[in-house]
């Protein structure tokens, strides 16, 4: 359990560390517009940190790490959020800087995001198992 209190921690880090580069890294290029870096910080905090700390209560509750896929799951979902959100820092720093937009950008942060959906589905399968009526 303490390394779901760990990763959520980190993700916590991670995203108030992501808030504080989209205002500094806009200020330092007058930028002004819309860009991917503004919901950086709340897609770690909510995919990464909260997500975690909710594993954590369904771990005390019903011993998901027990369960076959657990390990699948664990290490799916964290590969891919961290394929999305590296993506995510690209693609909003690119359009800080006034790049293109770029094709390869967004199909790795769609890979990202299908990863995601396998761990999502990992979880539930999980949950399904770990849950006794």
């Amino acid at each position: 359990m303490k390394k779901l209190v760990r990763v959520s921690m980190v993700y916590m880090i991670v995203g108030l560390l992501a808030g504080i580069f989209y205002r500094e890294f806009t200020k330092w290029n007058d930028f002004t517009g819309e860009t991917q870096l503004s919901v950086l910080h709340t897609h770690i905090l909510i995919l990464g940190m909260f997500f975690f700390l909710i594993v954590l209560f369904l771990e005390k509750n019903f011993q998901l790490s027990n369960e076959k896929n657990y390990k699948k799951f664990y290490m799916i979902y964290n590969m891919g959020l961290g394929i999305t959100l590296l993506m995510m820092i690209v693609r909003g720093s690119l359009q800080v800087l006034d790049y293109p937009e770029s094709a390869a950008i967004a199909g790795i942060a769609g890979l990202g995001h299908i990863i995601i959906t396998v761990g999502l589905a990992y979880f539930f399968q999980v949950l399904f198992q770990a849950v006794k009526e």
